[in-house]
């Protein structure tokens, strides 16, 4: 099997990051004293202390088998104009609208057809929290959205509103707190069951459903909400050579998904037919199992 090529080995040009969010503050600002860090924390509140292993494995006994209904990926999209993330500080506009502010980003640092998988990476990225909606379910946001972690083993302080975790069950569990707890050390983050949320559950459904997006676009989805890792570095001890090779993209994947939140609107009319186009191309079939 070929090396996948890493971001710094193709000459990447970086997104220009704006230096404030839609709010006209700083990105992941979440001690900041405003109404919407308030909702913010009360979703992480009830995440925190009610995510545990045993909820997680419930979860994925409850949406993995991908028996809810079935649709296209343009029609479960346009679901996201009905949704808005209550766990996110930088931007209070419908998931529709970031999911295009991130893939035009992606778009304009990645123009070429044979890189043309990345910007549909960053349309589909978000396309997991479908689950928020009527036909999915109506999860609660703090089982849809968020950052993610790993269950069955120790949490770290580095997590956003990391205090929240004192609510949690398996915290006083002495076999789930430790460094390793259930894991062995460098077992790979594929063996490893995070918290419940959007990524897991639009990676399995590509994956699922026979999707050709490459692997590293695949590992954007499944783990861009793991600040701890990606940001913070916590964790990669259960990390194995398969997951450092995926890190670097990864973290380029960030700089859009995070620095392209802003006020800035696109017109979904417009563009439906370049991202249709790219649909057709990596996922072929007219219907998705969800």
């Amino acid at each position: 099997m070929a090396p996948i090529n890493t971001p710094s080995s193709m000459a990447i040009i970086h997104c220009s990051a704006s230096p404030k969010n839609k709010f006209g503050r700083g990105f992941r600002e979440y001690d900041e004293d405003n109404e919407r860090n308030t909702m913010v924390e009360n979703v992480y509140h009830l995440n925190h202390s009610q995510q545990t292993l045993g909820f997680v494995l419930a979860m994925k006994e409850r949406h993995l088998k991908l028996d809810k209904t079935e649709m296209g990926v343009w029609e479960a999209a346009e679901l996201l104009n009905e949704l808005v993330d209550h766990s996110d500080p930088d931007l209070d506009m419908a998931q529709i609208e970031h999911a295009l502010q991130a893939a035009e980003a992606i778009r304009r640092d990645h123009p070429s057809e044979e890189e043309d998988w990345y910007p549909l990476v960053g349309f589909l990225h978000d396309l997991g929290k479908v689950l928020l909606h009527p036909k999915f379910g109506s999860e609660p946001q703090w089982a849809v959205v968020g950052d993610t972690f790993p269950v069955g083993c120790r949490f770290s302080n580095k997590i956003v509103h990391s205090k929240f975790f004192n609510s949690n069950p398996d915290s006083s569990v002495e076999d789930l707190s430790t460094a390793c707890g259930i894991y062995e050390e460098g077992c790979g983050m594929d063996k490893v069951h995070m918290s419940w949320g959007h990524d897991e559950y639009m990676y399995q459904v590509l994956i699922q459903n026979g999707c050709s997006i490459p692997p590293q676009g695949l590992y954007m989805i499944r783990y861009h909400s793991f600040y701890a890792l990606h940001r913070d570095e916590e964790y990669q001890h259960l990390m194995d050579v398969s997951d450092w090779e995926m890190l670097p993209w990864l973290k380029d994947f960030n700089k859009y998904d995070l620095y392209s939140k802003s006020a800035q609107h696109f017109s979904v009319e417009e563009l439906k037919p370049y991202y249709q186009g790219l649909i057709a191309k990596y996922i072929p079939m007219a219907t998705l199992k969800w």
